[in-house]
């Protein structure tokens, strides 16, 4: 059958010369490339001991932050959750009681806050969509586990400890 283009390319295989048999050309040339390879600055990093460094605009972990007197700042406005696009952020809302003034900024809180990280994108709208800036993606890297429940983070591991303010 030919080929419709009439376009042929000929392969001239020539005969090898001696050094080419014996290959010693090609292993020096590969000999040499290894060997530069260990004058070169390795590529990795030993992550346990060493910390790797991030960019400026690196997004970690979540983190929910606290007010100067120490009250959460997040007032359940669901702006973040709204401006997801995976669908991570799942939040409940509920009215402040009087002995819980010191504890919440606003009438209303999040009683639930839920990120979901299998399904985050460290997209970074959320910290972008809060009014109050209440949520940061300043966090460390979201550590590895082994059950999908364990990625779904609270309100016990997003907010940020309290200051010391006396």
């Amino acid at each position: 059958m030919e080929s419709l283009s009439n376009k042929k390319k000929v392969l001239v295989s020539k005969p090898l010369n001696f050094a080419e048999r014996i290959y010693l050309p090609a292993i020096a040339s590969g000999m040499a490339t290894t060997i530069g390879h260990f004058f070169k600055k390795p590529a990795t990093v030993k992550y346990p001991e060493q910390a790797r460094e991030f960019s400026i605009n690196w997004r970690g972990m979540h983190s929910l932050k606290r007010d100067e007197q120490g009250r959460e700042r997040c007032t359940a406005c669901g702006l973040c959750a709204l401006s997801c696009p995976a669908e991570a952020i799942t939040m409940i809302a509920a009215e402040r009681k009087n002995e819980e003034k010191h504890l919440y900024r606003e009438e209303k809180y999040a009683s639930v806050y839920e990120i979901n990280m299998l399904r985050c994108i460290f997209c970074g709208l959320c910290e972008e969509a809060c009014p109050k800036e209440a949520i940061y993606l300043d966090g460390p890297i979201v550590p590895a586990d082994y059950l999908r429940k364990d990625f779904i983070y609270g309100k016990d591991k997003l907010v940020e400890a309290p200051l010391d303010v006396k």
